[in-house]
């Protein structure tokens, strides 16, 4: 296997990207975040790329978190600027894609691992993995969004709890607190996330951006406005050759041909 950080490989209109340190347990360190961010600029300029699937080199872990060597060499403000900006901007970089995104999780995502993966539109996971954001035992808090995203994505208590005690979770109680869509054999992962990937990568690609806008940015209105913007970008969508071409299909009894337009 190749020793670069992040392999990229296409996979018809998929892009698979999977972080590879095995040997760090896939831990993130400035190199990996560069190489990441270049991956995920490669595959949303290539137009024929649909939808993106991360995942983790080996079977031990998806992301184990940070370097702890690397943040212990570091004081705060060269950390905050330095680190923490560089994982901040990576992070929300891809939370903020118009191509769909989805996490194949293989074993451990701890710390900075848990934090990608909150950033991910979907999250399957295998048996064997285990959550966690485990900086408390360290002396430290989750600092990559971590903090601010699981607050908003499971039942505030269970963060709290969560976050205090820096324990782990297996990948069925993930599920059950909503940070995971499905939890599949450690063997089937990777094809069952491809399976979900290519049947998203089938959709209009326009109206899969269009959406996500509308789901992410309205998502941070309030009810009001953000029925008014549901209102506009549904306008917006009939305006494209797909939304014509899918309605067009359904009426015809065929299969839509989804170009984009």
């Amino acid at each position: 296997m190749s020793d670069e950080p992040i392999l990229f490989e296409r996979r018809g209109a998929v892009a698979l990207l999977t972080i590879n340190r095995p040997k760090t347990l896939n831990a993130l360190d400035l190199p990996t975040l560069g190489a990441l961010e270049a991956a995920v600029d490669k595959a949303m300029a290539d137009p024929e790329i649909r939808v993106l699937l991360f995942t983790g080199a080996g079977e031990r872990a998806f992301v184990a978190g940070g370097d702890i060597a690397d943040l212990n060499s570091r004081k705060g403000l060269r950390h905050y600027l330095e680190f923490a900006e560089r994982i901040h901007q990576v992070f929300r970089k891809i939370e903020s894609l118009d191509k769909p995104t989805i996490a194949a999780i293989n074993g451990w995502a701890l710390g900075g691992g848990t934090e990608l993966l909150m950033c991910l539109d979907i999250r399957i996971a295998a048996e064997t993995a285990k959550l966690g954001l485990p900086e408390i035992n360290l002396g430290l808090f989750p600092g990559a969004g971590g903090s601010q995203r699981i607050i908003r994505q499971m039942a505030p208590c269970r963060a709290k709890e969560l976050m205090f005690t820096g324990g782990m979770i297996d990948a069925r109680e993930a599920e059950r607190f909503g940070l995971l869509n499905k939890v599949v054999p450690a063997d089937e992962l990777l094809s069952s996330a491809l399976t979900l990937a290519e049947t998203i990568a089938s959709k209009s690609p326009l109206v899969l951006k269009l959406l996500k806008r509308t789901l992410d940015d309205g998502g941070e209105m309030p009810l009001r406005a953000s029925l008014r913007y549901e209102q506009a970008m549904i306008g917006l969508t009939l305006d494209t050759d797909d939304a014509h071409e899918g309605c067009g299909a359904f009426l015809e009894k065929r299969a839509p041909d989804f170009r984009g337009e």
